[in-house]
């Protein structure tokens, strides 16, 4: 059984987390070596488009052989091939194997496998891991988050003028959506000392649990952008709901996550950006 890297004794080493762990970095192995490669990559749409599909791919084949053999019957909502129905009903697995596939296709090494299990309705644990850096977190309910070598807690600051926040940025298909994110921008932009756009809601969420963000929101995500970053939050000590407030956030894809006073607060500013 493969072990996180920088896995330090306190992290949780769980029979669960374990095999949640294997399979990222057993996918992460892939997309480290596919990586060395999109940079020699003539920068054309379908040069490295296409490669990056296929690794995109590739990454989600590993996760789903790993996870069906050690956990068989397990249901799982992937990115790329959809939505497979298990014998198991109460267990599903929300994977993302390559989140920020344009930062990857960029040669940036902020992306993330994610990989969260949902059991009766609850996401019960999560691991993201970004092969490029060997950076691992997880959490499992109850038992708190980790990575980077340490327990995770969010950020204990209450100043909206000391904060840093992370949102996510519509792309060009997303058009529609600009109009909204810029007054949403502007009226948090207004309060904050600064905002920052890394491209993977998987690791801004990582980096709220963490305190690295005060607080992060972002709509148009899907639940395996989010399923692991959202627990760990929460057992890092934070809130995290839908941007408009809304519990259901898996369902409803926007999402804003802090400490209890900058989640809040957020939650606020978003309000008054309508």
């Amino acid at each position: 059984m493969f072990a996180p890297p920088h896995m330090d004794p306190m992290m949780i080493r769980s029979a669960l987390i374990n095999v949640m762990t294997g399979a990222a970095i057993k996918a992460g192995r892939g997309l480290k070596r596919d990586f060395g490669e999109i940079g020699n990559l003539q920068v054309s749409m379908k040069g490295p488009g296409d490669f990056v599909s296929l690794a995109d791919k590739r990454a989600e084949a590993v996760l789903f052989e790993e996870l069906s053999r050690a956990r068989p019957g397990y249901g799982f909502i992937m990115e790329e091939s959809g939505a497979v129905e298990g014998s198991d009903k109460s267990h599903t697995w929300h994977i993302d194997p390559l989140d920020a596939t344009t930062n990857f296709l960029h040669a940036i090494p902020v992306f993330a496998v994610s990989i969260g299990l949902e059991r009766e309705g609850q996401i019960v644990a999560g691991v993201v891991y970004n092969p490029a850096t060997d950076e691992t977190y997880v959490a499992e309910k109850g038992q708190g988050a980790f990575g980077d070598n340490r327990r995770l807690r969010v950020a204990a600051r209450r100043d909206l003028d000391q904060a840093l926040f992370g949102c996510g940025v519509p792309h060009l298909g997303k058009a529609h959506e600009h109009p909204r994110f810029k007054a949403e921008l502007a009226a948090v932009m207004a309060r904050v000392v600064n905002v920052r756009r890394m491209g993977c809601a998987a690791l801004d969420l990582a980096n709220v649990a963490a305190g690295r963000f005060d607080a992060f929101w972002e709509r148009g995500l899907k639940s395996w952008d989010m399923a692991a970053g959202a627990l760990l939050v929460r057992e890092a000590g934070g809130y995290i709901t839908g941007a408009d407030g809304e519990e259901n956030f898996l369902e409803t894809g926007a999402v804003c996550a802090g400490n209890e006073f900058m989640h809040k607060a957020l939650l606020g500013l978003l309000a008054s950006a309508r």
